[in-house]
């Protein structure tokens, strides 16, 4: 017998082992599996994206951050735009420099409904952990190999987001902005 005939007959056989074993006399089909719950079509448009640096390096004076890449007393902690406008359905790109900690908050929240007062445990610097309103709570920054990065958020109900740096300092100097979401229309593209 040649070496490809055997194999072929192995796999038969192996294939109709597995087959019986697995499948009894007048079993019922198996049924697929459920759909994801989530979508995996995009939304077009020049509404569909938008782009919000969350913090970032100063250059003045020069900064060497090959030689000091952690250097936090030289980050601009702030949110730019101050305020960007998607559509529904649409993905905010937050381009984040820095020691930083993103947390959206539903629309008609304010600053001053954040309870500053819930922290996670055993945090330094504290990071704020009050969900009420929260709709997404970003990456732990302490367990990060690096602090730069990009997070990105899909936000699929109309509204104006509240966007906070999680960090309690940079909270306290006001590090914030606002993602407006547009109802979707069908002519938008």
């Amino acid at each position: 017998m040649k070496r490809r005939e055997f194999v072929e007959r192995v796999s038969m056989g192996s294939a109709a082992l597995v087959a019986g074993g697995v499948l009894k006399p007048n079993s019922p089909p198996v049924k697929a599996a459920k759909k994801e719950q989530h979508e995996h079509g995009g939304v077009d448009g020049r509404l569909s994206s938008a782009t919000v640096t969350f913090g970032g390096w100063n250059t003045e004076p020069p900064l060497d951050r090959f030689t000091v890449p952690n250097d936090r007393t030289r980050n601009h902690h702030a949110l730019t735009p101050l305020v960007s406008t998607i559509k529904q359905g649409g993905t905010v790109n937050f381009i984040i420099g820095g020691f930083h900690h993103v947390l959206i908050y539903a629309p008609g929240t304010k600053m001053t409904d954040i309870n500053t007062g819930l922290i996670v445990p055993g945090s330094a610097p504290p990071l704020i952990d009050d969900p009420a309103n929260r709709v997404y709570r970003g990456l732990d920054p302490r367990t990060l190999t690096t602090q730069d990065r990009v997070e990105t958020v899909v936000l699929s109900n109309p509204g104006k987001y509240l966007v906070v740096c999680g960090v309690l300092p940079h909270f306290q100097d006001n590090m914030h902005g606002f993602i407006n979401v547009l109802p979707a229309k069908d002519d938008d593209k």
